[in-house]
């Protein structure tokens, strides 16, 4: 039987070293990686201070061995072989528990219809297919509890369910074939419930070996969605190992039905039926996505700080389906996957890249969003700098006398880049990388009623949104008219 491990966090690991219990064979990078590993999933914190290196060792060795009760292993407190090729099995995200367990404050609905929508689809499987092995998964947990879930087609439901790759917009991303292969969010508002489906794997209806069966790990996947955490029994379906297995009358194990019958008790009568389908409609395609068991914390600015009537931004773009709103160290989240405005550091997406953008825009087409600061440039997909960057601006034609670029806005119909610099603008070429004749040319006379600088700037919904101080212009596209006025946060719901 093939074994490979389902996660569904995706982590930002930190690595470190310090003295514990290991075969001498055994390289640093070992070391460091079951460090890492005791840190995420067993509540291992290393004393930095070389006053506590005799402390760090003990706490090692009772992680360990506390590890090695968890997976059934031979307790010894010393990372060995065996236990060192299990800590590297690609694996689910969360700490281990002994037998089921839920989520902290054992959040669940509180209400017995739950609705639930599918998103996107992997080009992997007929679309009945994956709605098919959607609702079965549904059925399993409906037909041991009073839960009835009900898809919708349009709107927002209670869990969005997704196919996505990579950087998705929820801060963990996937990692390519094998190793993350879903993950899902505890029951809650907004990204609550939700459940993300790598599209790098292989989707399969059966059980295959080239492969992941949708259904078990959708089921796996709903099982966080409705507030089980993992189980450490062999066999059950929300221990954090990918099983192989036939799925056909296939039953969920005893363990999975008293883990979820501890939080929404059993049936009331006969089990639910799995959906009662809506009128279709066109699923809705949307970015890569992976996602932790708490929605990561706010940090300033606050919602107050949101609805300043003077708030004003550096600069603005997309990224995947998201707006990003910049200004001095903290970035703005406005996303159709999130309820509310997100707030975080630029050092939270690009630790490697000096906040303060000038300018910022996405070429959607090839996944990129390049970034201006000074006389400089880079290019980013996802939370990667390609390389070669930082760049001149004088290599997109720019002459030397142009020290900054106040804002950047891209056109994905004409394929072209607007850079506005006091009250001019270029037109630059995505095509041709390079900037067309007879430019710069005053705003002005160009994009009819703004008669200002542009501070950032932002193509949404066919229109421009042009950013002086606290306010914004939105212009047509095509006829480069303004058509309203606008405080600048807008787009928060103030």
């Amino acid at each position: 039987m093939k074994i490979k491990t389902l996660l569904f966090l995706g982590l930002l690991y930190v690595a470190y070293s310090c003295a514990l219990p290991v075969v001498p064979e055994k390289e640093t990078e070992d070391i460091q990686f079951a460090q890492k590993y005791l840190e995420n999933f067993y509540d291992f914190k290393e004393e930095k201070s070389s006053l506590f290196k005799s402390k760090n060792f003990n706490l090692m060795a009772e992680k360990i061995r506390e590890m090695q009760s968890f997976f059934g292993l031979e307790v010894t407190g010393e990372l060995n072989s065996q236990t060192l090729d299990v800590m590297k099995q690609p694996r689910c995200g969360i700490p281990d528990v002994r037998s089921y367990s839920t989520f902290p404050r054992s959040p669940k609905w509180r209400r017995e219809d739950v609705t639930y929508r599918i998103l996107n689809y992997t080009p992997d499987m007929l679309q009945a297919d994956v709605e098919e092995a959607i609702a079965k998964a549904f059925q399993l947990w409906s037909s041991v509890t009073p839960l009835r879930f009900t898809r919708l087609h349009s709107g927002e439901a209670d869990i969005m369910i997704s196919f996505a790759s990579q950087f998705h917009g929820d801060f963990y991303s996937f990692d390519g074939p094998g190793g993350t292969l879903a993950h899902a969010y505890p029951p809650g508002n907004g990204i609550g419930g939700d459940a993300h489906f790598d599209e790098d794997e292989n989707w399969t209806k059966f059980t295959t070996a080239n492969g992941y069966n949708l259904f078990l790990v959708a089921a796996h996947e709903l099982g966080h969605s409705l507030g089980l955490g993992h189980s450490n029994v062999f066999g059950a379906l929300m221990y954090p190992i990918y099983m192989a297995r036939d799925t056909r009358d296939y039953r969920l194990p005893q363990d999975d039905i008293d883990g979820i019958q501890s939080l929404y008790g059993p049936p009331r009568e006969s089990p639910a039926l799995p959906t009662k389908a809506l009128p279709p409609q066109e699923p809705t395609e949307v970015p890569p996505t992976e996602a932790p068991t708490e929605v990561p914390p706010s940090i300033p600015p606050t919602r107050a700080e949101d609805c300043d009537p003077h708030l004003a931004f550096d600069a603005i773009t997309t990224l995947r389906g998201e707006i990003l709103f910049f200004k001095d160290s903290y970035v703005w989240r406005k996303s159709p996957y999130f309820a509310d405005i997100e707030h975080d550091t630029i050092s939270s997406f690009w630790p490697s890249l000096a906040a303060g953008f000038d300018a910022t825009y996405e070429i959607d087409k090839k996944d990129q969003v390049i970034f201006f600061k000074g006389d400089q440039y880079w290019a980013v997909n996802g939370y990667n700098i390609q390389p070669g960057f930082p760049k001149p601006i004088q290599n997109l034609g720019f002459p030397r006398s142009v020290r900054k670029i106040d804002a950047a806005v891209h056109d994905q119909n004409t394929k072209k880049t607007y850079f506005f610099v006091g009250h001019k603008y270029w037109s630059f070429n995505e095509n041709t990388q390079s900037m067309e004749g007879g430019y710069p040319r005053k705003i002005a006379a160009d994009f009819h009623g703004i008669d200002q600088t542009v501070d950032a700037a932002l193509h949404k919904n066919g229109h421009f949104y042009f950013f002086h101080g606290s306010k914004q212009y939105e212009v047509d596209v095509k006829t480069k008219k303004l058509i309203r006025t606008m405080k600048s946060n807008s787009w928060f719901d103030c």
